[in-house]
């Protein structure tokens, strides 16, 4: 397993005075504590991943978008999710360095680079062709070799390379997907913000055998993946 991201990536002391006090001011408030999820946020360097035109944005408390019009990428679920957001489900995930992990809406590879530093490996899906490049660009260049970003549609049911120790579903649904907790493996978790606005549930959902049990530990709101279904009567 080839973790370390590369070493000649340059230096910037003012992204990394915004790193640290991106995690002591937005990420330990919001109960982050967990020392792996603190290391990997610190090493993993954000603002590489983020598009140019929003890389002063990168430690900020914000979604960012990934691609065109700001309120078109958000609309469209195509953008990052906060930082505290991202820390809390790494966190509450609890991923140890033997486990296959299976992320669903990859964008701009973030999320997998911070679970590579946590899995053994982690494949990626990404609907959209163009976002499913720059994530697989933005791991090559920080030299993360345990992640892959492929392009398909996780709400397909067609997933390949299961089954999976770690689900990680990056944006919301209406309700977990049964077709993903069947790819989980005895003791598994999948982790997916569940709901509507204007309240959605952080839902983890661990695997025994053939039960499942959930909790919801806080709330937040996440845009949509695109494709998984909805429930009768819901308007955007």
């Amino acid at each position: 397993m080839n973790l370390p991201l590369s070493p000649s990536a340059p230096h910037d002391d003012a992204f990394e005075r915004a790193r640290f006090n991106m995690i002591e001011q937005q990420i330990r408030p919001w109960e982050v504590y967990d020392a792996q999820t603190l290391a990997a946020l610190g090493r993993v360097r954000r603002e590489d991943f983020v598009p140019p035109a929003y890389r002063s944005l990168a430690f900020m408390d914000v979604e960012i978008p990934l691609r065109g019009n700001a309120e078109v990428a958000l609309r469209t679920g195509e953008y990052m999710l906060s930082p505290k957001v991202e820390a809390r489900l790494l966190q509450d995930l609890q991923i140890t360095r033997n486990e296959r992990v299976l992320e669903i809406g990859a964008g701009s590879g973030f999320m997998a680079a911070l679970l590579a530093q946590v899995a053994d490996q982690v494949v990626g899906l990404e609907i959209e062709p163009e976002l499913a490049r720059m994530a697989q660009d933005n791991l090559a260049r920080a030299g993360i070799q345990n992640a892959a970003v492929r392009v398909a549609d996780g709400a397909s049911g067609l997933v390949p390379d299961g089954p999976f120790d770690v689900i990680l579903l990056s944006g919301s649904v209406a309700a977990v997907p049964p077709e993903l907790l069947a790819l989980l493996r005895d003791g598994g978790r999948l982790a997916a913000i569940v709901g509507e606005e204007p309240v959605m549930r952080a839902t983890i959902v661990r695997r025994s055998g053939e039960r499942f049990t959930t909790t919801q530990p806080w709330d937040t709101v996440a845009a949509r993946l695109r494709n998984f279904p909805e429930p009768t009567g819901f308007r955007f």
